[in-house]
């Protein structure tokens, strides 16, 4: 039951696994920490352990490179209390880029930094520059590089042993308070500079404790346009519950953006009261991991929860 519930972690794809457990694994370790630290700290952890896989072709470490061979990160985290928020845009040689992201939020006036200058906090900040490419990640731009395709989006390409999807997008949600996060390596072989919907505050993620919160994955093109999650997330407010809410903005999407059906473009939704919900344009290819009081489990967008 969702009124017997205290905590709930969501994050997306097959690597959502590793984020919610850690997430959990963290938000059990801070129980001195007032509530929204604790799960600030734990949403955070969670995006950062994918950000440090190589196995995960679109995040972080081993992620696709641009077309210059460059690895460029997007992140953002928001929480909804004081619905304060930080980003970084175009970071390269530091990870996890969420962490930076959440250093902007703190110790910031501002919401985003983006290339040099993020670089320039970060090194502030006291992280450390390293390279981001691996050997995997360096062969599939060599072959690309030789035949010169096109951008193209990951999300139904496999690492050895492994699927690998786009942004990894991480909810928290403890006794009526959310948080939001979503890290990205992006498109591979993008334009350099290439900034999508991840980082973009109503577009890739959006957090208030007062309606819900959401996170996007897919093509950030068409879910930046949309302005997807804070569409997701009004619904809530309105009493609407959160797979209708996300099954709903997907269909409206759909309508508004035709071809968007040609690529991925999903939601997780948790609304204030701790109902879950989820949707895709191509369903059969979207999983979500969740982790309830430390119960872990995984959800297709057709079998989210409704109240």
């Amino acid at each position: 039951m969702v009124s017997a519930m205290k905590t709930l972690f969501a994050a997306t794809w097959w690597f959502g696994r590793l984020a919610v457990e850690e997430a959990w694994r963290v938000y059990q370790q801070q129980s001195s920490d007032p509530l929204e630290e604790r799960l600030l700290k734990a949403v955070v952890a969670g995006a950062s352990a994918v950000e440090l896989d190589p196995q995960v072709l679109s995040v972080g470490l081993g992620g696709l490179p641009n077309q210059l061979g460059e690895v460029e990160l997007d992140a953002a985290v928001m929480e909804g209390s004081h619905l304060r928020a930080g980003a970084v845009a175009g970071i390269r040689r530091f990870i996890p880029a969420i962490q930076i992201a959440l250093r902007v939020m703190q110790k910031t006036p501002h919401l985003m930094l983006a290339g040099e200058g993020a670089e320039r906090f970060a090194l502030q900040e006291g992280f450390s520059p390293r390279l981001l490419l691996t050997e995997e990640s360096v062969r599939r731009w060599y072959s690309w590089y030789q035949q010169q395709h096109a951008p193209k989006d990951v999300s139904q390409e496999r690492a050895p042993g492994n699927e690998s999807h786009d942004t990894v997008g991480v909810l928290g949600w403890g006794e009526g308070h959310l948080v939001a996060a979503c890290t990205t390596s992006g498109l591979a072989w993008k334009m350099p500079g290439r900034v999508g919907d991840s980082p973009i505050v109503g577009a890739g993620l959006y957090a208030d404790d007062e309606a819900g919160a959401a996170v996007a994955t897919g093509r950030g093109e068409e879910i930046w346009r949309f302005a997807l999650c804070s569409r997701v997330v009004e619904l809530m407010r309105e009493g609407v519950s959160a797979r209708r809410a996300c099954e709903q903005v997907v269909q409206a999407m759909l309508r508004r953006l035709p071809e968007v059906a040609q690529h991925q473009a999903a939601v997780v939704a948790i609304r204030a009261d701790g109902d879950f919900g989820c949707a895709a344009t191509q369903p059969d290819q979207f999983e979500v991991f969740f982790c309830r009081d430390g119960q872990l489990f995984s959800v297709k967008p057709s079998a989210s929860s409704d109240s």
